[in-house]
């Protein structure tokens, strides 16, 4: 990818230095509290707001090509390469079956990603994160399961016997949440009873509103693309309501400023939450 630099903005303005290694000196999988989990998100969003974008062709939402970057990818990479477990949604297995997925699961294997799965190494964890799915339906092709991690399945008390069953055979562990739907901190205990640390949520909308029913995220990292998309049938990074409005605070603020590449990266913390 050649060499990539970023200015520091917020909280200390200073001068360049290397994108690699920004979100992997956090050491998130470091931050959890006692009997806890640190559960972080991320999105690489336009100016108007837009994580995703009708495609036609696909009969389904994705990241614009406007909008994914290899510069973006790299830093949601260094967010995998932390985790315990990553919380997505059953329609990627549904995309990935169908073949439009944007990519597999992480942390990436190519050669330019060799450094995070050493870093893992060093640093404790296994070579990849376990998954967590989050679905009502459990519309899940079992087919497409990862076969070199544990899997789990999230979901509500209704959902269908049937396919939950085929779940389990093919080697995930169903559980049922006591209502009709997983709750923020439903997924938050559970994960913290099985001795996870830190989870990066990577699906879409209704599982960041999920979680931010409950207050039970806990950090939220975005790319900011300078970008006007416009257009109506398209995706924001949280959708419905969520109760009372949620303050967040600024973290850190980086300017990556390489001609064509133009984009902020940003951290923020959950204020009024509970963790």
């Amino acid at each position: 990818m050649g060499l990539m630099s970023v200015l520091p903005l917020y909280p200390e303005p200073g001068t360049k230095r290397p994108l690699r290694g920004t979100y992997l000196s956090l050491k998130l999988h470091e931050r959890s509290a006692a009997q806890a989990v640190y559960i972080y998100g991320n999105f690489i969003v336009s100016l108007d707001g837009r994580i995703s974008v009708w495609d036609a062709s696909r009969a389904s939402q994705r990241v614009p090509l406007t909008l994914a970057n290899a510069r973006d990818w790299r830093l949601y990479q260094e967010l995998a390469a932390q985790s315990d477990v990553m919380l997505t949604s059953a329609r990627y297995f549904r995309q990935l079956a169908a073949g439009c997925a944007q990519d597999l699961l992480p942390v990436a294997v190519d050669d330019e990603y060799e450094d995070l799965r050493e870093w893992r190494k060093r640093h404790g964890l296994k070579d990849q994160p376990d998954v967590v799915i989050l679905s009502a339906s459990l519309d899940i092709p079992v087919q497409t399961l990862p076969r070199d991690r544990k899997v789990w399945v999230l979901t509500g008390a209704d959902a269908p016997q049937h396919r939950a069953k085929a779940l389990e055979q093919a080697g995930a562990c169903v559980v049922r949440s006591s209502g009709g739907h997983v709750s923020g901190w439903e997924i938050r205990d559970m994960l913290a009873e099985e001795g996870y640390r830190s989870a990066y949520m990577i699906a879409g909308p209704q599982v960041h509103r999920t979680l931010l029913m409950d207050r039970a995220i806990n950090s939220l990292f975005l790319t900011h693309r300078f970008r006007l998309l416009g257009g109506g049938n398209f995706q924001t990074l949280l959708e419905g309501e969520i109760g009372a409005p949620c303050a967040v605070r600024l973290c850190t603020l980086y300017l990556d400023c390489e001609p064509g590449f133009e984009q902020f990266y940003a951290q923020y913390q959950l204020c009024d939450g509970r963790l």
